[in-house]
């Protein structure tokens, strides 16, 4: 029994088997992928009574700021979302959820439910959640308020309809950690408004450390992340960082729980404490110094997000890294990154910091050359695009489709089995500084060059379903069972697309052979960068 119950749907609270990017399981369609696979594939955190014993990190800071604001020990609980009825009685006044994609109108369920013509396992299993909550505030005549916040929360604002019809009393847009005790009191008395919209940011002294362990092992090094990219929220978020000692607290606390992991979460990490805000050139010492930290504790430490124009920028710091987590054939590093786009014109408009310290005009060849650098070092970039960019073109579509088939090949013919890369092409969502743009739906606007971005990079992630996942997964025993499914649904995926593209007019079997972009692999150019050689 508690006062304040904080918790989040079952597709957030799942392992997933440790599976590199199964994470995205939940933005599948429910209909679409049969229940059988879903339930073999996730594997829920155990429970502790009832509470979760890894938590997402999003609920570990506001529990940790909760209790720090005065609220004890006692009145807070971070409940499982399959034990959350436990914990409600006469004195809850207040169940929180922590969302990630709601609704399923995230770029990622957006893509896999052509347009959100689907539903999603994120909406189905955030809307069995609040279904539950809700019998038991109407069966006992409870009178708690429920609360939903979170990088998802837009989508509860945006959908007002599905807010009212789910009985949500408040949504909670922005950063709390400065004042969730005083918003919690708020919505207590009733004085909060309906829909609360935090301005401005804690300061990194004002973000609590975390009390209980995170899952996976999360540990944020930085919020925010200042290149700017105008579809992008966290972009737009002033960068702070998170002081060395604290980051250390928390893998330390994760650790002595048994979770022999440290990943590092920012938006960019090779922007953690950098001081050149024009160019973004890495603050290398700083970034190294970060690994060097979470080293101490376990040989597993991995970079959630980065830029590869940062790792291009300055390659010594990437091989020092890879040195000190002990990087090799079996224990690669992987990270998310964005692609976005092949087209120089896109970037600049859009993202004119992304590329930085190199130009615009330079971003297919900064893709090629980082990712190159990347897999030099055993690190697989996981990059994405993105589907319907406002003022798209079918020429800057077939580019990058192009440059797909170009680092696929180029990097093959130099690495050999230690190339490794894969793209997902998202869905344009209206969001940051283009939210009053149109939400890009596949089925009805796909023309002929979207078609080819979309089909060859489905075609590169068989060949690494072939030969990428079992590297990757070496010391992981759901292997086994894990890797003959994955490569039947890749196939069948490659499959459905070739029978849409036909469909919408676009026959695989009449396209013609892409054409190399004309690039290569350049390391005299950026060993010699000056001022970056003499780094390492």
């Amino acid at each position: 029994m508690a006062r304040v119950i904080l918790t989040t749907d079952e597709t957030l609270a799942s392992t997933y088997h440790d599976i590199p990017l199964l994470d995205f399981l939940g933005c599948a369609p429910y209909k679409k992928l049969p229940a059988w696979i879903y339930s073999l594939l996730d594997s829920q955190i155990p429970d502790e009574n009832g509470l979760l014993s890894q938590a997402p990190y999003g609920l570990r800071k506001v529990e940790a700021a909760l209790l720090r604001d005065g609220f004890r020990r006692d009145e807070v609980v971070v409940a499982h979302p399959k034990a959350v009825e436990r914990f409600i009685d006469e004195k809850t006044t207040i169940v929180a959820l922590h969302e990630m994609d709601p609704l399923g109108l995230g770029p990622v369920s957006m893509m896999f439910t052509n347009g959100g013509q689907w539903r999603n396992y994120t909406s189905v299993k955030f809307r069995e959640l609040v279904e539950r909550i809700n019998r038991v505030r109407e069966s006992k005549g409870l009178k708690f308020k429920l609360v939903v916040g979170g990088p998802g929360a837009w989508q509860l604002e945006f959908r007002q309809p599905a807010r009212e019809k789910l009985r949500i009393d408040h949504i909670i847009m922005g950063e709390v950690d400065h004042i969730a005790g005083k918003l919690f009191r708020d919505i207590e008395s009733g004085a909060a408004d309906e829909t609360i919209f935090v301005r401005g940011w804690p300061k990194a002294e004002e973000i609590p450390t975390i009390v209980a362990p995170s899952y996976k092992g999360l540990v944020e090094v930085m919020r925010g992340c200042g290149r700017g990219c105008r579809f992008c929220e966290p972009n737009l978020r002033v960068a702070r960082y998170i002081p060395l000692g604290k980051i250390e607290d928390e893998i330390r606390l994760n650790v002595s729980a048994g979770i022999d992991h440290a990943w590092l979460h920012s938006e960019d990490i090779f922007l953690y404490k950098v001081e050149d805000r024009r160019n973004f050139y890495p603050n290398a010492e700083a970034v190294v110094e970060l690994f060097e930290v979470a080293r101490r504790y376990t040989k597993n430490v991995n970079p959630t997000h980065g830029a590869v124009a940062g790792a291009l920028a300055v390659p010594g710091m990437i091989e020092r890294i890879s040195e000190i987590v002990e990087a090799g054939p079996y224990h690669w590093v992987g990270i998310q990154v964005g692609f976005e786009t092949a087209s120089p014109e896109l970037i600049g408009k859009y993202m004119n910091n992304k590329m930085k310290p190199f130009s615009a005009e330079e971003w297919p060849w900064v893709l090629l050359n980082g990712t190159y650098i990347l897999n030099k070092n055993y690190w697989f970039p996981a990059y994405t695009t993105i589907l319907g960019l406002p003022g798209d073109s079918d020429d800057y579509e077939i580019m990058t489709a192009r440059l797909i088939v170009t680092m696929e090949r180029e990097l093959e013919e130099r690495l050999g089995k230690r190339a490794h890369f894969t793209v997902t092409p998202l869905s344009f969502v209206p969001m940051g500084l283009l939210k009053d743009q149109e939400f890009y739906k596949i089925d009805d606007m796909i023309t002929y060059g979207q078609f080819l971005h979309l089909y060859y990079a489905w075609k590169h992630l068989i060949r690494e379903v072939t030969k990428g996942l079992p590297a990757v997964m070496k010391n992981n025993p759901f292997l086994l069972p894990f890797y003959p499914l994955a490569h039947l649904g890749a196939r069948m995926v490659i499959r459905q697309i070739e029978k849409w593209g036909k469909k919408k007019g676009y026959e695989v079997r009449r396209l013609e052979p892409l054409e190399d972009l004309r690039i290569d692999v350049e390391e005299h150019r950026w060993y010699s960068i000056p001022n970056l050689a003499e780094i390492y």
